[in-house]
């Protein structure tokens, strides 16, 4: 072990590293002189400083100088330090990963031991897999969230978002899918998150589910080019398990928070800004980053990734949320409004769409949920009619229907996190429904 360890180590580290030093430190970034001729974008750099070795990665390069992100935020540089080139991160992931908190460098965030270290090298960026070589997605799951498995039902290897703003659930609907029995792998990444929810959202929110995930962890604390790192990291493993045959579940909160660490890092760097603060950058590297979770190739696993989508202001059309929208493969959107009613997860059913329901369904399952969704409809488009005294009993019978249903439908549809997962979300509504359809 000890020898595969270093002639690992031996691969990956430099012949011989080119030196230079630190010219400048502005707010977010280090202007690195001496190394331009011998950098590209991306890449890695070493700062030794009083207090230790300190990474940065070059956002920037003009002809005699390099413009360095630091990964620490906290990390204490002065002029004139010596700068190295660095090789690129390799991670070497290994089972007992599996429970463990890890950041985005794969150093231990749980207090825990230190990782082993897997036999099979892991790059942090790579490229998905070739469209036409893609298996299609065809096979439905159950995640146990009712109102997700009959009205926007799942397929492995697709790709969704939960869109939602603050303090409307989405964690929590998160949490309930990563209980989902079908998979063999789950990954989470937390972005941005606050450092006190962490340890409740893995031990109490998770709850089981974090003996067998691996979570990898980026606190809003910490650097724009650690939270831009983490979701990237996150993807890798994803990949990793997917190439060895596993169904994996991908889980990211939130994909907004790696947006706003990319346009920081854009900025640093010199982009304009083009659409309420965001570069252009912002924009390509949602997809790229997007389109690595899916289907793999035949004899390949799937990455099936949920990604929650954190609505500014709860506009649901800011640029973020609207270019994962196009991107994605269905949205399943959490309305403040229900959520101040009591009734959780709060899905809006009207708004919610996946795009490979007809996969799932079968005929008869696909027309009743077109007669519910046409009846909920009915019943929240009059909601203020009724409140005024507006209709009459006998008046409209399709809305008299409406009101017997859907109330009914709300109720059936309601489930905690305590409770247990649903095993066939139709059968259930079909005996809460019974004798009103």
């Amino acid at each position: 072990m000890l020898a595969r360890r270093v002639t690992a180590a031996a691969a990956e580290m430099p012949f011989a590293r080119s030196l230079g030093e630190i010219r400048a430190i502005g707010p977010g970034v280090l202007e690195v002189a001496g190394l331009s001729s011998g950098l590209r974008l991306a890449s890695l750099v070493e700062i030794t400083t009083a207090r230790g070795a300190e990474l940065a990665e070059v956002i920037r390069l003009d002809h005699d100088v390099a413009h360095c992100k630091l990964y620490n935020v906290r990390a204490s540089v002065a002029l004139d330090d010596p700068v190295h080139t660095r090789g690129e991160i390799v991670y070497h992931p290994h089972e007992s990963w599996r429970g463990r908190i890890i950041d985005a460098l794969a150093r231990p965030a749980d207090g825990g031991s230190g990782l082993l270290r897997g036999e099979r090298p892991l790059r942090l960026v790579s490229s998905p897999p070739a469209a036409m070589a893609r298996q299609i997605v065809s096979k439905g799951l159950g995640t146990g969230v009712r109102a997700v498995d009959f009205f926007t039902p799942l397929c492995f290897g697709q790709r969704i978002g939960v869109f939602a703003g603050s303090g409307v659930g989405k964690s929590t609907l998160l949490s309930m899918f990563a209980r989902a029995a079908a998979f063999d792998s789950v990954i989470v990444a937390l972005v941005g998150e606050r450092g006190r929810e962490v340890r409740e959202f893995v031990e109490h929110t998770l709850g089981a589910a974090a003996a067998t995930a691996i979570t990898v962890l980026a606190t809003g604390d910490e650097s724009a080019m650690m939270r831009r790192l983490a979701p990237q990291l996150a993807t890798s493993l994803a990949e990793h398990f997917r190439d060895l045959g596993q169904n994996v579940l991908l889980i990211m909160d939130s994909v907004t928070r790696y947006a706003h660490a990319c346009r920081e890092v854009a900025l640093a760097a010199g982009e304009p800004p083009v659409a309420r603060g965001y570069p252009p950058s912002v924009f390509s590297d949602l997809p790229q980053l997007l389109e690595r979770a899916g289907p793999g190739v035949d004899g390949q696993g799937t990455i099936t990734g949920i990604y929650s989508v954190l609505v500014d202001g709860d506009d649901h059309n800011d640029p973020v949320a609207d270019a994962v929208r196009g991107t994605l493969d269905g949205h399943i959107v959490l309305d403040r409004a229900i959520a101040e009613q009591g009734r959780y997860p709060a899905v809006n059913l009207l708004s919610s769409l996946s795009r490979l329901s007809q996969r799932v369904w079968t005929p008869d399952q696909a027309k009743a949920v077109q007669e519910l969704r046409k009846l909920v409809a009915r019943f929240e488009n009059t909601r203020d009619l009724r409140a005024m005294g507006g209709h009459a009993p006998g008046a409209d019978p399709e809305l008299d229907r409406a009101i017997d249903v859907v109330p009914r439908l709300y109720r059936v549809l309601a489930q905690q996190v305590s409770d247990p997962p649903s095993d066939d979300p139709f059968r259930e509504i079909a005996v809460a429904l019974s004798g009103s359809l």
